[in-house]
């Protein structure tokens, strides 16, 4: 018999001894760690309004979905969020999953039934990059934010129907896709464009509605966006929005759509009122994008390389995987969460911090903690 169990050790000494050994660190509830790790970039996961439509909906319809979504999953807080979704993105349907993940694999499969050809940028999130494994097309990964690169790879393709892949705002670095120039260099050319708003959906464009509403590209039938209800919204959960008959394909064919558990009808129902929220949230996005601006000037002053970010997300360079760890760890004692990105989760497969900003935080815990992380730099 084989020992896989030793193997399994071996690759975990191999992995510490690179510093790419990951671990679980459960929170206690109302825990005081200045949270600058986490996605709440609005500060909405606890916003009264959307924990008390979550509290109705528990006790309206229990705990659990208690089902798929063609089986007994879908209630109608499922379909009041989709409506709501769709409405504020501008796309004619949507589609809820649950989670973001899910709804990246689903849509990238779906793109398989019409093209037999994906194009990807290199930062792409690790969902995106997996659904397009899943999708068993032949996959070319395009230059970060380079749509002449997309268009010459498109060129080099004639005769294949496309999907061009991208985040709109990345998850690691922070930085915002031109997606108004992939939109012209994908159209042109008969292409789809699938954009994960994530990073971007709370955060950017008239209230809030994301970068695809952003750039101009809002209802275009040949653009999918697809999203995490986890972030600015505070809950969880995904949504892919996009044409009627894509919503229709998904339904019937998209696998981790027709065999999961749908989300529970309290999610749901809070995420649904945290929309409501964050499209009248002004005020909480001018004090993110400032918080934004803050850190970045900070940090140049203490002399690190850091981009200006385009909503939420700071990236600041590690020497190593080992520098970061203990940069996270030591903020991590002075009680500030930071994230902590080594490969794989860094396109790139250098080491850095990734700085959150929550507008929910208050003033002085936020300058608090710029303080801790600078003084805790390598």
């Amino acid at each position: 018999m084989a020992d896989w169990l030793g193997s399994l050790d071996r690759l975990a000494r191999e992995r510490a001894k690179a510093g790419l050994t990951r671990q679980l660190r459960p929170r206690p509830a109302g825990d005081q760690v200045v949270d600058l790790a986490g996605n709440d970039y609005l500060g909405l996961a606890d916003h009264p309004a959307v924990v008390a439509a979550a509290r109705q909906a528990l006790d309206a319809y229990g705990l659990g979905a208690t089902g798929s979504r063609l089986v007994r999953g879908s209630t109608d807080a499922h379909a009041a969020l989709e409506s709501a979704l769709a409405g504020w993105l501008g796309a004619a349907g949507a589609l809820v999953f649950s989670s973001g993940y899910l709804a990246n694999l689903a849509v990238l499969r779906a793109a398989a039934a019409v093209c037999d050809l994906v194009v990807s940028d290199a930062f792409n999130h690790a969902s995106l990059i997996d659904g397009c494994k899943l999708a068993g097309l032949p996959v070319v990964v395009a230059p970060h934010n380079d749509p002449a690169a997309v268009a010459a790879i498109l060129d080099a393709h004639p005769g294949r129907t496309a999907a061009v892949v991208t985040e709109s705002v990345f998850s690691v670095d922070g930085d915002l896709a031109p997606l108004a120039e992939l939109h012209a260099v994908t159209s042109a050319r008969g292409a789809l464009l699938i954009v994960d708003d994530a990073h971007a959906l709370g955060l950017l464009g008239p209230s809030g509605a994301g970068g695809v509403v952003a750039a101009g590209l809002a209802g275009q039938p040949d653009v999918l966006v697809t999203a995490t209800l986890s972030k600015s919204l505070g809950g969880a959960g995904g949504v892919v929005a996009g044409a009627q008959p894509v919503i229709r394909h998904l339904i019937d064919t998209g696998r981790t759509f027709i065999y999961d558990t749908a989300p529970p009808p309290s999610v749901v129902a809070g995420v649904h009122a945290a929309i409501g929220v964050a499209r009248a949230a002004g005020d909480r996005r001018a004090i993110l994008f400032e918080r934004g601006a803050r850190i970045a000037t900070r940090l140049r002053a203490a002399g690190f390389v850091v981009t200006d970010p385009a909503a939420g997300v700071l990236s600041v360079p590690a020497p190593g995987p080992e520098a970061a760890l203990a940069w996270a760890a030591d903020c991590r004692d002075r009680g500030v969460a930071v994230g902590c990105f080594r490969p794989p989760s860094t396109p790139d497969g250098s080491s850095r911090l990734r700085l959150t900003v929550n507008a929910g935080v208050p003033e002085a815990d936020f300058a608090r903690a710029l303080n801790v992380i600078v003084e805790c730099a390598p």
